[in-house]
């Protein structure tokens, strides 16, 4: 059972109709949308889905299939069927076309039977074998015009008619030309047809000089047209024949339309079998356009919907450049009245025309636009209450209106009825609508029936949140913007906001009070409960957003580097590989030439000549292999002699450092070397000028790599890392407080900037192993705070 009578229109299921017509290639098709209806049987909705799915994969695939000349052949099928009657050529040229087509189509179901299994079945209603075709094209060309070889009567006819016209073209020729000669024709004139017959234009002061018959005139009266006596015959002789030609054409066409005529019942199956091919694939492309899909169908009363998106809305907001916000619905035997309440504007009645269109577009036999891995049942009976139903010719009011329905669904609604009210009880004093409201409510719970109510009032959410088989659901929204999100989130109710969009707007705070007094403190605290649960859940999930797009990009940054082991590892080997290689071709040749020295020297038996040029040559070879030595140039240092004391320049001798001393204790001496401190014997130490140490402390740097002096000059305290990518700053910030720690600074400070935070984590995660740090904390707020990072190493 379907309420009201109009619920197509309600749901704008009639635009959708209009929409898949528009898709049709011929009035075929739309007689099959025309016929769309609703329906409760899941095993035919079922077959319905799969042959639009299967024809949606069809043209995604791009595989050719026949897309014109889905001809609607049945007026000509009347025509042909009574006896004595004939089609003319340019319907059996349509016939033709329509037959073609249909031959197209049922070689690609035959050819792809197993890909397209439920369109292979459809080839079932087609009983016609193609010698109707046949015989058409052997009458017609491909123009749709009567071969001349259809008939040897006609081919006769018309070869007679070419003789006749080609004599009658060449006798009209030499005339004309003798007339034009002695000036009775206009100067641009030429031979031209009036009244089926070949004429010539006269001057009309000429008339009479050339003997014919005058068959017209021109506007002006100036000039005549004359069939010459001359050519009179071989004209009639023409016409006669033309005569015989059309009489001829017609016994063709007859005895074609005779020998159609016991084929129109098999013709009806097959055009209707076309039809229905050019209805589902209407329905297919109107399934691409909407990014419809073909969810699953339960035979448990279950909707889990994912992404559910209304189709005419997403079409309008696309031609905006906007993006719709898709619905996550989930409805169960334990939820199966949901009623949604939130602000007005919020989004609550689209979002339940959304579900009514999409699940009537679905009993329809129509792909939806939800995700496939959604999940849909099928209900017997379907109820809607949407919009004002006012009735003057019967004294309805709106509320009454509203009334007859409740009535209407309290009686048949059951547990195989999904219904859809919007704003339940409004129309009436709110305390006693509220309560009626409540109270059919109820009983609709009691019935078991699913659907979606929406509503303002608070006595319904109480009750959807205490009975079972009833959910409240809430339409998401900014509390801070004070704007509409267009989000569902079902198990809680929601607030109007009225009191909050009442002070956006500018009212009073003496009106906003009085308000709020009369409203109740209970009332109040229950919509401020609401709102600060709302505002929660927006820092929850921004905050829940932000964390998984650091995640995301920590565990990218671990691929890479995962990636640049791996890498680095296989160089590694492959360097180890080619060493070792090497270094046995290098033994292998090392080998050879002992060998072969030594083999000399027994040969020349020892000869003292022979022995040393080999011993030469494997002194060669051995410079030749020896590993080349980095040689540092060291200048002189000039050693003084006496005893050394405190401040005095020194050297270690069996380094070579260059330090100063800072304490003689007995026989220990405590040196600097740069910032580093040591404790060594007095005995290892000789004093040197003051004037070479700044050369030898340049010669130290060059051999061990590393000036402590000029590194502490060059050094900053401050690292910047701002527009560094995230593989960058591992070695920067290990390398910055390595250096800082080796020159005894305490603190440090990393500037990373604050953005999305990713800088900022990755130094404080990178720091957090690093043991020579002894504590990190933000900046001053003054001075970048969050956006810099404060590093204190250990002493």
């Amino acid at each position: 059972m379907l309420y009201p009578h109009n619920l197509e229109s309600k749901i704008n299921f009639d635009k959708i109709k209009e929409l898949i017509k528009s898709e049709c290639s011929s009035s075929l098709g739309i007689d099959f949308v025309e016929k769309i209806h609703f329906s409760r049987d899941i095993q035919l909705l079922n077959k319905l889905l799969d042959q639009t799915e299967e024809f949606r994969q069809i043209l995604l695939s791009g595989e050719y299939f026949p897309s014109s000349n889905f001809i609607n052949i049945y007026p000509y099928l009347e025509k042909g069927k009574i006896p004595g009657t004939f089609l003319y050529e340019d319907e059996f040229h349509e016939v033709r076309l329509g037959l073609l087509t249909l031959k197209g189509c049922l070689e690609f179901f035959e050819k792809h039977q197993e890909s397209y299994i439920q369109l292979f079945q459809l080839i079932g209603m087609v009983q016609l074998d193609h010698s109707l075709l046949k015989s058409i094209e052997r009458v017609l060309d491909e123009k749709g015009k009567i071969k001349n070889n259809a008939s040897k009567e006609l081919a006769m006819i018309r070869s007679q008619i070419l003789y006749e016209e080609t004599r009658l073209r060449k006798v009209m020729d030499r005339i004309f030309r003798e007339a034009k000669a002695k000036g009775l024709t206009p100067d641009d004139a030429s031979i031209t047809i009036r009244g089926g017959r070949m004429v010539m234009p006269v001057l009309a002061e000429n008339k009479r000089r050339i003997k014919g018959f005058i068959h017209d005139e021109s506007a002006t009266g100036q000039t005549v047209f004359l069939e010459p006596a001359e050519v009179l015959d071989i004209n009639n002789d023409l016409r006669d024949l033309e005569y015989m030609e059309r009489r001829e054409v017609q016994r063709i066409l007859t005895e074609l339309t005779d020998s159609m005529r016991p084929s129109i019942p098999e013709l009806r199956k097959a055009f209707q079998f076309l039809g229905m091919v050019d209805f589902i694939r209407a329905k297919a492309r109107f399934a691409l356009k909407i990014n419809a899909s073909r969810p699953t169908i339960e035979k448990i009363k279950t909707m889990e919907w994912h992404n559910a998106r209304h189709p005419l809305l997403e079409t309008v907001l696309k031609q905006q450049q906007k993006k719709i916000v898709p619905l996550e619905l989930n409805l169960d035997h334990n939820r199966r009245l949901l009623v949604i309440s939130g602000p007005n504007a919020g989004g609550k009645s689209v979002t339940l025309k959304t579900v009514a269109l999409i699940q009537y577009m679905l009993q329809c036999g129509l792909l939806i636009p939800v995700d496939a891995h959604s999940k849909c049942t099928v209900f017997k009976q379907f109820f809607i209450d949407i919009g004002d139903e006012q009735n003057i010719e019967n004294d309805l009011s709106t509320y009454s209106s509203h009334l007859m329905s409740m009535k209407h669904f309290a009686e048949f609604a059951d547990k195989n009825t999904i219904l859809f009210i919007d704003e339940f009880g409004t129309g009436t004093e709110p305390q006693f609508g509220g309560a009626i409201a409540e109270s059919i409510l109820l009983a609709l719970n009691k019935s078991g029936t699913y659907g979606i109510i929406t509503t303002h009032y608070g006595n319904l959410k109480q009750i959807a949140a205490k009975s079972q088989g009833l959910v409240n659901g809430a339409m998401r929204y900014d509390v801070d913007r004070l704007e509409p999100l267009y989000q569902l989130e079902i198990g809680k109710p929601g607030s109007s906001f009225a009191l909050e969009i009442a002070g956006k707007i500018g009212l009073s705070k003496e009106i906003l009070a009085y308000a709020k007094a009369n409203i109740g403190e209970e009332r109040v605290r229950y919509d401020k409960l609401l709102n600060k649960l709302e505002n929660e859940k927006n820092q929850y999930e921004q905050l829940l957003a932000e964390t998984q797009k650091k995640d995301r990009l920590l565990q990218q940054r671990l691929q890479e580097y995962n990636q640049l082991k791996d890498t680095l590892d296989t160089q590694k080997k492959e360097l180890l590989r080619q060493a070792k290689v090497e270094a046995k071709a290098l033994l292998d040749q090392t080998n050879k030439r002992i060998e072969a020295t030594i083999q000399t020297i027994k040969e020349s038996q020892a000869d003292k000549e022979v022995t040393k040029k080999a011993r030469k040559e494997l002194e060669e070879l051995k410079v030749a292999v020896k590993p080349e030595k980095v040689v540092h140039s060291s200048p002189e240092i000039k050693v003084l002699g006496g005893e050394i004391q405190i401040g005095d320049q020194v050297r270690v001798k069996d380094n070579g450092a260059v330090a100063e001393v800072i304490g003689i204790r007995n026989k220990e001496v405590e040196i600097s070397i740069g910032e580093l401190k040591s404790n060594v014997k007095l005995n290892r130490l000789e004093k040197i000028s003051k004037s070479t140490l700044k050369k030898e402390a340049k010669a130290a740097a060059k051999r061990t790599g590393y000036d402590t002096s000029s590194k502490m000059m060059e050094f900053s305290t401050n690292l910047d890392l701002r527009g560094k990518r995230g593989e960058e700053v591992f070695s920067l910030i290990q390398n910055f407080v390595d250096e800082g720690y080796m020159l005894g600074i305490k603190d440090l400070r990393i500037l990373h900037g604050k953005g999305d935070g990713i800088l900022r984590d990755i130094t404080r995660n990178l720091l957090r192993n690093m043991n020579s740090v002894q504590q990190f904390s933000d900046e001053h707020a003054d001075r970048g705070g969050a956006g810099v990072t404060l590093v204190t190493l250990k002493g």
